[in-house]
């Protein structure tokens, strides 16, 4: 491909990033596979023709080279030799060609999850609280190895040790060879032929730990930490995995919120609200004094700032909204009715009469 511009033929430009190279070869290389066209000799010259493409471009010194020099400087390597094949079908076969890259010997732990309940303070402004959870740990008897004490695991001869079996075919290509986890040993190259009493091999077992949770000021309801090597052991040494934690922030009787904002509701007299006043409100750790002014009306609302909750991974707070609900006796003795009637007439206001007044029903239920 001496004369064929590399970027033209994986369809992208010369200031392309390497993902979008990869995505564009990865798109091209799976259209012209001769998996996908068999039979098909043209499509076979593209796919050949995507991949050298791609290999050029994908190793930096040698895209500077081409860049520079308009052609592959040191080049004349079979474009499906060495280790570039590994790279091309690992992308796409997961380890055909070459070296797998799977994981072997011990694997972690599986991830775990618990629900914590914690109250509105705790989400304001962070607390620390136990836990206590059952889970698969490493076991004592054995430390985690899997084997009676005093004995050690055998190489697996399966797999020579590799934790991996490799099965070879044929292609277009010449001899492909895949690679799966031993099934005699499950990938971890070893066996144990005399195992722990305790944990019958596994190298762990339940146990029921008292866990310190850091819950971070700002949390809301339905929140999720994710606590690294806190969850289950993994077999035979393995590490651990993962614990999720999901808080469950209970009611507050005092405060709704609503993001880091707080809304109260205060019920007020009639009076208070037609004279005015000064009355108490609940905060988060203590309480605050509000000037109602005279005259307010229901749902009158009062703002008191950064008394909300604390901004998750953020200075500062939300705001605390204070709701007026003025509330109106259903009950009324004789005294004060009196005295709103007298209120009522020096302010020209028809009101019902005596007799269906609520003092009167009062008696009335009586």
């Amino acid at each position: 491909m001496p004369n064929a511009d590399l970027y033209a033929v994986l369809e992208v430009d010369q200031h392309c990033t390497p993902d979008d190279l990869k995505k564009s070869y990865r798109q091209l290389a799976r259209q012209f596979h001769p998996d996908t066209n068999p039979g098909d000799p043209a499509a076979e010259a593209k796919f050949k023709e995507v991949s050298q493409a791609y290999e050029i471009l994908s190793d930096p010194e040698r895209r500077a080279n081409y860049d520079r020099f308009g052609s592959d400087v040191g080049a004349g390597q079979n474009p499906f030799g060495g280790g570039s094949v590994q790279d091309i079908f690992d992308m796409f076969f997961g380890g055909m060609g070459g070296q797998s890259q799977r994981q072997r010997g011990p694997q972690p732990g599986p991830d775990a999850e618990i629900s914590l309940d914690i109250t509105l303070d705790d989400a304001a402004f962070g607390a620390s609280r136990e836990v206590t959870v059952t889970l698969a740990g490493r076991c004592t008897t054995c430390e985690g190895s899997g084997c009676a004490p005093g004995t050690s695991p055998t190489t697996c001869l399966e797999c020579a040790g590799l934790g991996e079996v490799r099965r070879v075919r044929n292609s277009i290509f010449g001899q492909m060879v895949t690679a799966m986890p031993c099934a005699r040993c499950h990938g971890m190259g070893s066996r144990i032929d005399t195992p722990c009493a305790d944990c019958r091999g596994e190298g762990r077992r339940n146990e029921t730990t008292t866990l310190t949770v850091q819950v971070p000021a700002g949390v809301e309801d339905g929140s999720t930490m994710r606590l690294a090597d806190r969850g289950p052991a993994g077999p035979r040494g393995g590490p651990n995995g993962r614990l999720f934690v999901h808080l469950r922030v209970q009611p507050d009787g005092r405060f709704v919120r609503n993001g880091d904002d707080l809304h109260h509701e205060a019920h007020i007299a009639f009076t208070q609200a037609v004279l005015g006043a000064t009355i108490e409100v609940p905060t988060l750790r203590a309480s605050a004094s509000i000037e109602v002014s005279a005259g307010s009306a229901n749902g009158t609302v009062h703002r008191l700032r950064h008394e909300g909750v604390e901004h998750l991974h953020g200075r500062g707070r939300g705001d605390l909204y204070v709701h007026l609900v003025v509330e109106v006796p259903n009950e009324l003795d004789a005294t004060s009715e009196d005295l709103l009637r007298q209120l009522a007439t020096h302010r020209h206001e028809s009101v019902a009469d005596a007799s269906g007044g609520l003092f009167h029903r009062r008696k009335a239920k009586k």
